[in-house]
């Protein structure tokens, strides 16, 4: 069928596989080098535990089959070697079902890993990359013509990425409707990035564009992704120099990355096909049919809930993640704060033990330290640490089991820190937390003190706690 293909995005087809494959990498060498802490069978919340009260159906994986950590660690870098191998191009080597068949390996691995993550992969990219890993299997290699009706499923998720975000502004938060939400977001937003502070203190007038900018962006211009060329390209350019200025000014996992990804696939590109393409096969266009009249059944809910008043972000309304919807920050804090965690060695905790404060590798600790970039890497910890901050319900799974495993001096637990106080051989004998109130600095404090950071003490989180009888919080 000459309708089915359009040689013409060839090359945006090309961009968009290896892009693609990049991010799975990232996402998979995330996977593997932090999972023991987190989820492992001695992690804060293991996958063993979780397997037992979720059934198959609700949350398809094959850790659900078998789990140990050691078939993690093989599932994870056997995803990180498939991914590897696609962002080299090994599926334009190899038969169309050969290809479609890598391309499901990355897809099911680590639908596998996000089904049993439980709150360390509750993230909307999570549901993003497996949503547009599943369609990635049905892109062709270079047996064929990119198929027309999977580069539109493509603008699609495009559409609903940006357009659902920027709804979910307009009815949240005030302050997107007033353009004021940067005069605050970029001292708020969960892992500030070595630009951030700068972002923070361009003129008021300047964050007032930057609020609008977004608006047009993510309102008006998705429309265009359905328009013909060039204007379809005009849009998606656009959109990739918005994401790449949110690159800038914040460390926000593969979000950013993977919708650049997706804008590459709306791209007209210069062709570079061959001058001769063998005939699309039967059953690759049956099948490439029959998979766009699932997605769009199932896309009635996420639409549902994109155009309700009460518009919900980030949910996945399938166990497969095929169609999700998305959204981010419908609110904007006004003020920062942050739990610090301290131990000391002395046999009685008094407010004037020597109280020896953790590190953290991405979220602000000590004032002095400059935020570093660490997207598209995901600091899982991290991020969940900023929402512990916020309120103690969110760290309630979790937050004292991170606490016994530091004070067992626990080694994959201190792996995803960039300090410990305290030598791997004497363990702190009590833990506290504490909570403090961050803000940036002014330039004049930062030439005086050279902290980007200024903090306050808030409250006590947790009261000095010891390993016998780790106690929660009130």
């Amino acid at each position: 069928m000459d309708w089915f293909t359009a040689p013409e995005y060839w090359m945006s087809r090309l961009v968009f596989q290896r892009a693609l494959a990049g991010v799975y990498l990232v996402a998979f060498l995330t996977a593997a080098l932090q999972f023991r802490a987190l989820m492992g069978e001695r992690g804060m919340l293991p996958v063993p535990r979780f397997v037992q009260r979720v059934r198959f159906r609700q949350a398809p994986s094959v850790f659900q089959l078998h789990y140990s950590d050691r078939f993690f660690a093989v599932c994870a870098w056997t995803g990180c070697a498939v991914s590897g191998a696609l962002a080299a191009g090994l599926d334009s080597y190899v038969p169309l079902w050969a290809g479609m068949l890598l391309w499901l390996i990355p897809w099911a691995l680590y639908l596998s890993i996000v089904n049993v993550g439980q709150t360390w992969y509750a993230f909307g990219w999570e549901s993003l990359l497996l949503e547009v890993g599943f369609l990635a299997v049905f892109v062709g290699n270079d047996e064929v013509a990119p198929p027309v009706v999977v580069l539109f499923l493509l603008r699609w998720i495009l559409f609903r990425v940006e357009f659902g975000a920027g709804l979910i502004k307009m009815r949240g938060d005030a302050c997107w409707r007033k353009l004021t939400c940067l005069d605050h977001h970029h001292e708020t937003q969960p892992m500030p990035g070595p630009l951030s502070w700068f972002f923070h203190h361009l003129p008021k007038p300047a964050h007032r564009v930057e609020v609008a900018a977004n608006h047009v962006t993510q309102l008006a211009v998705p429309l265009l992704l359905f328009t013909p060329q060039p204007i379809a390209t005009a849009a998606a350019s656009l959109m990739i120099v918005t994401q790449l200025w949110l690159v800038l000014s914040g460390n926000f996992s593969w979000l950013n990355w993977i919708t650049i990804v997706l804008a590459a696939s709306a791209l007209r590109l210069p062709e570079d096909a061959p001058s001769t393409v063998p005939a699309t096969p039967l059953w690759y266009e049956v099948l490439v049919l029959a998979v766009a009249v699932l997605l769009a059944g199932l896309s009635y809910h996420p639409v549902r809930n994109m155009i309700s008043r009460r518009q919900i972000m980030n949910r996945s309304f399938d166990p497969l993640h095929l169609v999700n919807t998305y959204g981010a920050f419908g609110s904007v804090s006004r003020i920062r704060y942050e739990v610090v965690i301290e131990g000391t060695d002395d046999d009685v905790p008094r407010e004037d033990s020597d109280w020896r404060e953790y590190e953290f590798k991405g979220k602000p600790g000590d004032p002095r330290h400059w935020p570093r970039q660490f997207a598209p890497y995901h600091l899982r910890l991290d991020w969940l640490m900023w929402f512990a901050a916020l309120s103690p319900g969110y760290a309630g799974s979790w937050f004292g089991a991170l606490v016994e495993r530091l004070l067992e001096n626990d080694r994959d637990t201190l792996r995803l820190l960039r300090r410990s106080p305290f030598p791997s051989d004497a363990p702190p004998r009590y833990i506290r937390a504490r909570l403090f109130r961050y803000r940036y600095t002014s330039w004049r404090e930062l030439r005086e003190t050279g902290a980007c950071w200024e903090r306050t003490y808030v409250r006590e989180y947790l009261p000095p706690t010891r390993l016998t009888g780790v106690a929660q919080r009130s």
